[in-house]
């Protein structure tokens, strides 16, 4: 690295930094919003409203984290989400740990998609490419994933 590189350098990783500390800002916004508004509250009362059968109530559970996850950062979502879905799922008879891995799971695959997508914005910003570009390529693998 030369010190003349180092100008640009920065202006780079500035540049990423800030897409990046927007794209949680906004999420952590939603976050909030969903919270103070009672959302997750009405989600899980429509949940036990619906079924008692345990397959259904761990299908609408990953559904509901999954739209979550297209929403809001993993982290807000985990804090927001698992002591609502936690008590529900092990009243039902789902290990706790089993929980937590579908739970991330989802989570994980809804930051990588559209329309907010904060992983696939990030890859996009970092790859030098616009995230419309990145779609089409990827669709065989969100179907794989899914």
């Amino acid at each position: 690295v030369k010190l003349k590189d180092i100008p640009n350098m920065l202006f780079q990783s500035v540049a990423m930094s800030g897409t990046i500390m927007f794209l949680l800002a906004t999420s952590s916004m939603m976050s909030f919003a969903m919270a103070f508004t009672g959302i997750p509250q009405a989600i899980s009362s429509l949940i036990m409203g619906v079924t008692d059968n345990k397959l259904v109530i761990l299908l609408l559970v990953n559904l509901v984290l999954l739209l979550v996850g297209m929403f809001m950062d993993v982290a807000p979502a985990i804090l927001i989400f698992t002591p609502i879905f936690l008590p529900i799922v092990t009243s039902v008879g789902v290990d706790p740990v089993h929980y937590g891995l579908f739970s991330i799971m989802n989570l994980c695959v809804g930051s990588i998609t559209p329309p907010v997508g904060t992983g696939l914005y990030v890859g996009a910003s970092v790859g030098g490419v616009k995230a419309e570009a990145m779609l089409k390529p990827l669709l065989p693998f969100y179907g794989i994933i899914l």
